[in-house]
């Protein structure tokens, strides 16, 4: 999901958002889970994309999901909270309210209490307290740090995060995930924030300014020793898809044995975590997304890439698969490469039983978002901002 830098999932409910890259070839028996175990570590967290960790609530095609433990700072009193959606493209966790159990300590901003509006790029919000809470991501030490609660009734959302503004996620039924764990390339989310008089519905909340230990953070920034970023490592799918999907999202690039780089590029990005990929002639605005679905870009023709008839408009349904290229360029002018994929037909796979798909793709005004799909058949590495590896110093994608 990208916030203002959130390329989010628009969750058109169970048709998901559109994508692109990273199908292996041949094809699957319906229903099959693809990839084996995860690998061994510390630093190393289970990922099913439309798998076990996915249950809970309804799912949508192209969702990766990882759990986290949840503590009552500095204690014991924990929670193990899985259906949380992997996202490249925001940082922090959020977690809605109706799916935490243990109680978290508030953070205050002045003389009100503290909360965090944040606009997704689907149009979509989320709206609720910051409370510090200790986290652990797979075998790491807990780390002691400010996630948003989301609880559309606390105190009275800015009308940023109100509807004809933007379309609130109010509910895990309704988002289709308990939370989000974003682990992109900042460490924090750089969000708008709130001081509110009370937490009761209806208590004035007027925006404030907060110091970085107040805003949510990007969790992997803090750990005491694969602080540098992560790769998300998925398998590739066959062509006509599969039921689900497993891989790893490995904590630290090059810290321990199981993350160090090998024959990949870094492309680093800017501030807004874009690169750049030429497309069909022209230079858009780009970036790597586990929280987008599918790939979204400018179609290149109608004829070419037609729309789905409707409910199905936000996907592209050409008669047969299509093979496209793309040029993805570093921020800084280099370095350069070629991306392929394919672009098949989204109804046709949605009546189907599989959930999994390297192929999907729906139409962007003006940018080029590679997501969950570019991500099925690859290692992708996310160097965090000001963190250094054998790859240089985020921002950075490599793969």
């Amino acid at each position: 999901m990208k916030s203002s830098k959130m390329a989010a999932v628009l969750l058109l409910m169970l048709m998901g958002l559109a994508g692109c890259g990273g199908s292996g070839g041949g094809s699957g028996s319906p229903g099959a889970t693809i990839g084996g175990q995860p690998a061994a570590g510390n630093n190393v967290m289970s990922v099913t994309v439309n798998g076990s960790l996915c249950s809970g609530n309804p799912s949508y095609p192209n969702e990766p999901c990882v759990s986290v433990t949840i503590c009552a700072p500095g204690t014991t009193n924990c929670q193990t909270i899985g259906d949380i959606l992997l996202d490249t493209g925001s940082s922090g966790l959020r977690i809605f309210n109706q799916a935490l159990t243990v109680p978290l300590t508030q953070v205050t901003a002045g003389s009100g209490l503290l909360a965090e509006c944040v606009n997704f790029g689907d149009g979509s919000s989320m709206w609720g307290p910051v409370q510090m809470a200790s986290v652990i991501l797979g075998n790491e030490p807990a780390v002691q740090i400010p996630v948003q609660v989301v609880n559309q009734n606390f105190g009275t959302p800015s009308n940023l995060c109100t509807s004809p503004n933007s379309t609130p996620n109010t509910s895990p039924s309704e988002a289709n995930y308990n939370g989000i764990l974003g682990v992109g390339l900042f460490a924090q989310d750089s969000g708008l924030y709130f001081s509110c008089s009370g937490a009761a519905s209806g208590s004035s909340c007027a925006g404030t300014a907060v110091p970085n230990a107040s805003q949510l953070i990007n969790p992997v920034a803090v750990l005491p020793g694969d602080n540098n970023g992560v790769i998300v490592q998925l398998p590739g799918v066959p062509t006509n898809g599969a039921g689900s999907a497993n891989g790893s999202l490995i904590l630290g690039i090059g810290t321990q044995s199981n993350n160090v780089p090998s024959g990949v590029t870094a492309y680093g990005a800017n501030q807004f975590a874009e690169f750049t990929t030429t497309f069909n002639g022209l230079r858009y605005a780009s970036f790597l997304d586990t929280g987008s679905n599918g790939l979204f870009f400018p179609s290149p023709s109608a004829t070419q890439l037609p729309a789905c008839p409707s409910p199905n408009a936000a996907w592209f349904c050409p008669p047969a698969a299509v093979s496209f290229s793309a040029t993805n360029t570093g921020a800084g002018g280099s370095p350069s490469g070629i991306v392929s994929f394919l672009i098949g037909n989204a109804v046709s796979h949605f009546n189907t039983s599989n959930q999994v798909f390297g192929d999907l793709g729906g139409g962007a005004a003006t940018s080029f978002d590679w997501g969950l799909p570019f991500f099925l058949g690859r290692s992708v590495f996310v160097g965090i901002d000001g963190a250094s590896s054998s790859l240089g110093t985020g921002p950075y994608w490599a793969y």
